[in-house]
């Protein structure tokens, strides 16, 4: 065995994403790298004038065979953990040509664009990277002897370090664990495309991986920090892919919010603003255009959308932009705003743009709704339903402008905080009563925001009336329709809903929300 060459230091290179593979790769000729790739970025470094020589070299099989071999190969693999090896161990190797190989340098397949762009399963399936995988993790559990890079933007801390002669032990740990993280997170996605193909609701084994989108200004409270991760797969209609156009960044509590009032508009076809605080909404209203709309969610908010979240699921005009400019919001999420919006916005600083295109689209399949416990986690499949089965019973039917009230309104109380009571009439709220533990009163607390503006109105609840005094309060304040959720009426509220000629309907889905 030639010891000189068993002592040059050597680098494998093989990556799918080639961009600014040339110039790193430059660099470690100049720090002393011999460098091994395989067969498409061998031809890459070569046509850019680099000594490179092709893993098939090493190897003996040719790349026809689709690389399937060469990340098993004793060249290749073993030479990644040859620094480990003992003596005798290496001695036992029944190719002599197994060198050590100091830097592997591996991105991997983007499985994530074959789902993306729905290629048939077996096509898919044939695409999943597990040379790669292989060798990375090679690596990473030799980062002692073996510095493993995936990731391009990584390129210029590594040869920082090569400059320098030495890479350190924590820099050595940092690679190990992006590298770790990679194929995690691959293999995460390829478990999460397998259990979506084979429509498994809920895995054995919740196997997820998301990306991270941003840093958030702070948690919860000021002291705590947070940030925002997006689902690979989710490609429309979620908040962690919303454009920010203006304002400064944004905290926990605007997301958490702002995912509230997003989740509401989604409901609604024609235009329609809704407005959020502390994840729940405070008016909702819809019109025949965005500024009808915004007017009346505007005048039906008590505090005048003061510290509000709006959603507005269509393009804000300059009317619109005029109307809100002044308003003491902290965020304003909308298909789009025009360039008179804009310039109507952009100077106030205290309020947030975002803009989503997507903002109207539905749930989709395999798409969970998570809550955090301590030591686990809480899963179920989001609460997609609306209006399931209702049917009236009592005498008297709602007219069908009853009827539209109460499906606007019984939307709005699906996403609002239980125990939840929604008065309103077929365009807009007028009072909103959520948070409580006991239902009574929380209607009390929307009539008490509605006040007189609640004759005529209709009360829907995310659950059944628990008391007659909620019948007796409806006759009060003049409600002439209910809609009750998750089961049938008490025969009691029944006899007196039709002695006040009150309209009521049962559905068979409840709709808490906590």
């Amino acid at each position: 065995m030639d010891m000189r060459k068993k002592h040059q230091k050597r680098a494998y290179i093989s990556v799918y994403n080639k961009e600014r593979i040339v110039e790193f790769c430059q660099y470690l000729v100049e720090y002393g790298y011999d460098l091994i790739a395989t067969e498409g970025t061998c031809r890459v470094l070569s046509e850019a004038g680099l000594p490179v020589r092709s893993a098939h070299e090493l190897t003996g099989y040719p790349e026809p065979l689709g690389g399937k071999v060469r990340a098993v190969h004793p060249a290749i693999y073993t030479g990644i953990i040859a620094n480990e090896l003992t003596r005798q161990q290496l001695a036992e190797l029944s190719d002599e040509e197994v060198y050590p190989i100091e830097l592997v340098v591996i991105n991997l397949y983007p499985f994530k664009e074959d789902m993306e762009a729905g290629v048939p399963f077996e096509e898919a399936a044939a695409h999943i990277d597990a040379g790669g995988v292989a060798l990375l993790n090679a690596a990473a559990k030799n980062f002692m002897h073996t510095v493993a890079v995936c990731d391009p933007e990584d390129y210029d801390r590594v040869l920082c370090d090569l400059a320098t002669g030495v890479i350190p032990e924590d820099e050595r740990k940092y690679l190990m664990y992006k590298a770790f993280s990679c194929t995690a997170a691959y293999d995460a996605l390829v478990s999460q495309y397998l259990s979506r193909q084979l429509k498994i609701a809920f895995p054995r084994t919740l196997t997820v991986t998301y990306e991270k989108a941003q840093d958030m200004r702070y948690g919860e409270n000021p002291h705590q920090r947070a940030a925002v991760y997006r689902e690979p797969l989710l490609k429309e209609g979620s908040l962690a892919r919303a454009k920010q156009l203006t304002g400064e960044a944004l905290s926990y509590n605007n997301i958490n919010d702002a995912n509230s009032a997003l989740e509401l508009v989604k409901e609604f076809e024609a235009p329609t603003v809704a407005v959020c605080k502390h994840c729940t909404p405070c008016s909702v209203g819809t019109g025949d255009t965005v500024y009808d709309a915004f007017m009346l969610a505007y005048r039906a908010e008590p505090l005048h959308l003061r510290g509000g979240i709006l959603a507005v699921n269509g393009i804000v005009d300059a009317r619109t932009a005029d109307a809100m400019k002044n308003l003491p919001v902290e965020v304003v999420m909308a298909v789009g705003f025009t360039p008179e919006a804009m310039t109507a916005l952009r100077y106030n600083a205290s309020v947030r743009l975002l803009e989503m295109p997507d903002i109207r689209s539905k749930v989709q399949f395999s798409t969970f709704d998570m809550k955090k416990i301590y030591g686990g986690l809480l899963v179920q499949t989001y609460d997609a339903p609306v209006f399931e089965k209702a049917r009236c019973v009592t005498k008297r039917k709602p007219t069908a402008y009853e009827v539209k009230a109460l499906d606007f309104n019984y939307k709005v109380a699906k996403h609002t905080r239980s125990s939840a009571m929604v008065i309103g009439r077929d365009n807009v709220t007028v009072g909103i009563g959520t948070g409580q533990t006991n239902r009574t009163l929380a209607l009390r607390a929307a009539l008490s925001i509605a006040g007189e503006e609640s004759k005529g109105c209709v009360l829907a609840s995310d659950s059944a009336i628990p008391t007659s005094e909620c019948i007796e309060l409806c006759k009060q304040y003049g409600v002439t329709a209910i809609i009750q959720t998750g089961g049938s009426s008490d025969e009691e509220f029944t006899a007196l809903c039709n002695e006040y000629g009150i309209a009521m309907l049962c559905t068979d889905a409840r709709h808490f929300r906590d």
